[in-house]
């Protein structure tokens, strides 16, 4: 089937929290965003509805799951009068899946909420998830429907091939223990070597102590894991590594929440550049911060996930340039 008939057949529709990404992967896809309104009640209720025919259709919804809590459930809302509306498939695109941190019981009487979401969106009426850089990869086991997990890589590296013309002196660096797995990663892609942080908490959000793993001296090291959140523990994970004679910090995140006065915190810190996707809007700009759009990996996931093919070859190939909008 040609990419015409399937762009008959495929209606993108956005939330209210994601629709500046959506309208970007809507562009490249060449496919305009399907109408759709939410309405507004005083006391605070909302009801989303769609304004066009999708009966028959592949529909897909795209919206990131940051705070507040409305956001899942105005995606939930979508899915459910989607179901109602009689479409064929319904694919919910969260870019950034919130509650993933909590994927596991840590400690007794605690809700595994990663859990909590995926079941939501299957009990909904979810066929299929398209997401990026999930915290923890098990979480696709959480799903009885298929996932397609696209990784941020494929708009870093080559970001990172742009900026260093040798990489001969780069190193990639963990933030903390759980991320090291993505610094080997990428230490793999690129030929470089790796080192990691350890630290301690108090209690969630405060990091008590931190130790460095490996030696720096005289290298370019970039910092990298899925979210930032306060910033309490990628700042200080930079200037332990400058302390130790780093010639430079930078760090690639894929998710910026950027809560309470975390882009102050960044603006005051050892690193030079910080370098996140779009998944989440950021509050305010910000000259330490460069943001690359998941948009063009969005878009071509969707086209390939229309005509049956392979997702796994996507990843690097896809995104030949950061900023150049692949036709279909």
């Amino acid at each position: 089937m040609s990419n015409e008939l399937l762009k008959d057949t495929t209606a993108l529709f956005s939330c209210r929290a994601s629709e500046y990404l959506a309208k970007k992967i809507a562009e490249i896809y060449e496919k305009p965003l399907g109408k759709s309104i939410c309405l507004q009640y005083a006391d605070g209720e909302f009801q989303p509805a769609y304004e066009q025919n999708i009966r028959g259709c592949d529909v897909f919804i795209i919206q990131s799951t940051f705070a507040p809590s409305d956001n899942i459930m105005e995606l939930l809302m979508m899915v459910d009068a989607a179901k109602r509306a009689s479409a064929k498939r319904i694919i919910a695109v969260i870019p950034y899946f919130g509650f993933a941190r909590q994927d596991r019981k840590d400690k007794p009487r605690v809700p595994i909420s990663a859990r909590l979401i995926a079941d939501l969106l299957q009990a909904a009426g979810v066929n299929r998830v398209i997401t990026i850089d999930l915290h923890a990869d098990q979480i696709q086991g959480f799903f009885n429907i298929p996932v397609d997990h696209l990784l941020a890589s494929s708009i870093f590296i080559p970001y990172l091939r742009g900026i260093y013309s040798n990489v001969d002196n780069l190193l990639f660096a963990s933030p903390d223990v759980g991320g090291t797995k993505r610094a080997n990663q990428y230490s793999k892609i690129l030929g470089t070597g790796f080192v990691m942080c350890y630290k301690h908490r108090n209690k969630p959000n405060e990091v008590a102590s931190m130790q460095l793993i490996g030696d720096v001296k005289g290298k370019d090291v970039v910092l990298v894991d899925d979210i930032i959140d306060t910033g309490n523990t990628l700042c200080k994970a930079a200037t332990l590594i400058k302390q130790e004679g780093a010639n430079s910090v930078k760090a690639m995140i894929t998710h910026p929440v950027l809560s309470g006065d975390a882009m102050e915190k960044i603006e005051n810190s050892s690193i030079e550049e910080l370098i996140v996707t779009d998944t989440i809007p950021l509050r305010k700009e910000s000259k330490k911060i460069k943001v690359l759009s998941v948009a063009p990996l969005f878009a071509e996931a969707i086209r390939r996930v229309e005509s049956s093919e392979s997702i796994a070859n996507l990843y690097e190939q896809s995104v030949k340039h950061v900023g150049v909008q692949t036709k279909f």
